[in-house]
């Protein structure tokens, strides 16, 4: 027997592509694209102005979407005639140029989110892609930028905030890895962004109390962090309704502040509650219900589960219909481009393409404008090291995809006057100084590696600060004005008063440096313009999944019986001493599951955990949380439970959190979501630190690192092993004490 094997498949398994898992459908679990086995046929009964069965499902069995889409969503009267109109007679009025999109917003209001999906799965994508370029609501294009380090330094983030205006971003988006940080990152971007390009918009992913607040006083203008669901389990994981959703959104919108939801395919697969559905018709509850809330639009293209979403058949085809059907609805689209989609080149781009080419409102959600090492967002698909290709790919196809190219010396001046005018700021409040070494580094380094650290405790305190005193962005006009950076203090100035006008608040809104806000009221999209073409389907269709590494997840799924690793004693009590320090696991935790998704035995991490805990001078306490298997909930039971008020909640896969019993369940004092990366070390660095939270000590974060790659390579292996501790988790079930062999 022969078993010699060809060099060139052999060189082909190394390619970037093999980093991948790529799966044949899995329904059950909701991995699958568009057109489910499970998804209800569409249907629609009104009885005396009422509705009383939709998609399949009674008025009187159904859930809070169903209620919020039948009380808030449908235009009855329009739904009559849609009802007499066939799914392929709406579909080539999709792709007709004669039908004109008013007309085709107007039918969508008496959709359902079954006929919704059902009417999307019709069109081939380049027929989805002539769609989407015929439904955007705003004529041009715009792009979205992302803007963090590792370091947090404000110098840097205002240097490339700055940066990312001068290239032409409409908005700019930070997020923080430690919550408390957000204030001064906030004021960072603010400053940086007005530096670049008068009217560019700026939000900090952070908690929605947090958020708000950092609103109400004018350091962000926009919000995109209102996470909605297409099953009512997932909301009810995050302690949250759709009537709940609108009402904080029209809490922004009555304070003058820009917002749009977020939404995606895959999410509800990745949180074990998928109940069979597939994507897209999941997607299509998500965005019936935001149109619902009054949204004026939408982040969604699956965004931070792209990885999941494109291991299954035609993941990148649902993604974009994801995005035709917000289109449809009239809402504003900012398609997900900031998570990583592939480590293939050719595959991102391909996947890049069904947005970049027809164009929608914000061709990414999120352009890493800084390099991929300092995105604690968990990775772009697009980054710093990419400008060129993107600028070229503008030019070789005559699009205009929202970057603008910038010469390098006026990407060095405007970098280094943003950095100085945050250093102004900074010393006229009185917070930390940014030193110079600091301004030159952010203006002519690379990456945070480049500059030096700060004292972290100091900017925290600074950063409470900007809460505890209200200080607002007129604070930062005076000081950016005493300085003398009047240009850049009459910016900031003036997007307070676009708070007060509120004309961004139109879907689709950006702001032009002369302040006239472009939207779907005033530039609206009026393309008028065909086809038909071959699809794949049929018995060529099922050949091409046919790949030789192709996995069945049911496999991957399957374990052995393990044995517990830990044993129960009682249910468990509310501890009373100071140092008590609970360790609270999830629902699978050495019972079902027993190691990390990077291999660590549960056992040695609930040792190392306790041992951090002692060396920092408080008691360890273990503790299952059984209900839920979400980790900010099992570390917020676990806080509640703790004499301390402190715990540390730990997922069966790794993931880990340090949480307060006083704050939200969705907000904590550290999340550690990099579970691939941790040691032992880790974890006994992640026990120390809540003792001395505990104890009251000052705290300095533990170091994080970053892998970018992670999630396209494990987001399966993680849906599939937390589909098994959601599956563990009893609802309404009391926590329960362990105790270690």
């Amino acid at each position: 027997m022969n078993d010699r094997r060809s060099e060139r498949f052999l060189v082909r398994e190394q390619r970037e592509l093999r980093r991948e898992l790529l799966i044949s459908p899995y329904p059950e679990l909701g991995l699958i694209a568009m057109d489910g086995p499970n998804d209800p046929a569409p249907s629609l009964t009104v009885e005396e102005g009422r509705v009383v069965e939709m998609d399949g499902r009674r008025a009187e069995d159904f859930d809070v979407i169903d209620r919020f889409i039948a009380a808030n969503g449908l235009d009855l009267d329009v739904a009559t005639e849609a009802a007499a109109l066939g799914d392929d007679a709406i579909a080539r009025r999709l792709v007709d140029v004669d039908v004109p999109r008013a007309e085709l917003v107007r039918l969508s209001r008496g959709l359902t989110p079954a006929r919704l999906a059902r009417v999307a799965s019709k069109l081939d994508p380049v027929e989805l892609m002539f769609a989407l370029k015929k439904l955007r609501a705003r004529r041009a294009p715009a792009n979205q930028a992302h803007v963090t380090n590792l370091k947090e330094n404000p110098a840097l983030l205002a240097a490339d905030a700055a940066e990312a205006g001068a290239r032409g971003f409409a908005e700019v988006e930070t997020t923080v890895g430690v919550s408390r940080y957000a204030p001064l990152n906030a004021i960072a971007i603010l400053v940086g962004s007005q530096t670049g390009r008068p009217g560019v918009m700026t939000q900090c992913a952070v908690e929605e109390r947090r958020n708000l607040q950092l609103a109400i006083q004018g350091l962000v203008t926009y919000a995109e962090t209102l996470s909605v669901y297409g099953t009512e389990p997932v909301f009810v994981d995050g302690d949250d309704t759709p009537w709940s959703k609108a009402f904080l959104a029209s809490a922004y919108a009555s304070r003058g502040v820009k917002v749009r939801f977020t939404s995606g395919g895959g999410s509800e697969a990745l949180m074990g509650h998928a109940q069979g559905y597939s994507m897209l018709y999941l997607e299509a509850r998500c965005l019936a219900a935001i149109r619902a809330a009054g949204s004026q639009g939408v982040q969604n293209g699956s965004i931070s589960c792209v990885a999941l979403v494109l291991s299954v058949p035609g993941g990148a085809r649902e993604i974009l219909a994801e995005n035709v059907l917000a289109a449809w609805l009239d809402l504003e689209v900012a398609s997900g481009n900031d998570a990583i989609a592939s480590h293939s080149s050719i595959r991102k781009t391909a996947k890049l393409m069904g947005q970049f080419l027809p164009g929608t409102d914000f061709v990414t959600s999120g352009y890493s404008v800084m390099p991929k090492e300092d995105n604690t967002f968990g990775g772009g698909n697009y980054d710093a090291d990419d400008l060129e290709e993107w600028l070229t790919v503008q030019r070789d196809w005559q699009v205009d995809a929202g970057i603008e190219p910038v010469a390098e010396d006026d990407a060095l001046a405007v970098r280094a006057k943003g950095a100085r005018a945050v250093q102004a700021v900074f010393a006229g409040l009185g917070f930390p100084p940014v030193t110079d070494e600091e301004v030159e580094a952010a203006t002519y380094g690379y990456a945070s590696r480049d500059l030096p650290d700060r004292d972290r405790a100091a900017d925290v305190a600074a950063a409470d600060r900007v809460l505890e005193e209200g200080i607002s962005a007129l604070d930062v006009v005076r000081e950016l004005d005493r300085a003398g950076f009047a240009d850049v203090a009459e910016a900031v100035l003036a997007m307070q008063r676009q708070r007060v006008s509120a004309d961004y608040l139109q879907t689709s809104a950006i702001i032009e440096p002369d302040g006239t806000v472009h939207s779907a009221v005033s530039d609206p999209n009026r393309y008028d313009g065909p086809g038909t073409g071959y699809r794949l389907e049929g018995e060529r269709w099922e050949l091409l999944q046919q790949l030789p590494y192709v996995l069945d997840p049911r496999e991957q799924a399957s374990s052995k019986k393990t044995l517990s690793t830990s044993q129960t004693t009682h249910i468990a009590n509310l501890g009373t001493a100071s140092d008590d320090v609970v360790i609270a696991v999830g629902p699978a935790f050495a019972d079902g599951l027993r190691e990390t998704i990077n291999g660590l035995s549960h056992e040695d991490v609930l040792r190392a955990v306790a041992e951090g805990v002692r060396e920092g001078g408080a008691r360890p306490r273990f503790v299952r949380v059984r209900r839920v298997s979400d980790v900010a909930f099992i570390g917020h039971d676990g806080a509640k439970l703790a004499g301390s008020g402190v715990a540390v909640g730990l997922q069966s896969k790794g993931t880990a959190v340090i949480h307060r019993a006083d704050l939200q369940p969705l907000d904590n004092l550290e999340l550690f979501g990099m579970s691939p990366l941790y040691s032992l070390d880790s974890y006994r660095a992640m026990g120390r630190n809540a003792a001395a939270y505990a104890l009251g000590e000052p705290v300095g974060p533990v170091p994080t690192t970053l892998d970018n790659f992670a999630r396209a390579k494990l987001i399966v292996r993680t849906t599939l092993l937390h589909a098994r501790e959601t599956a563990a988790a009893v609802p309404g079930a009391a926590p329960i004490e362990l105790e270690l062999p």
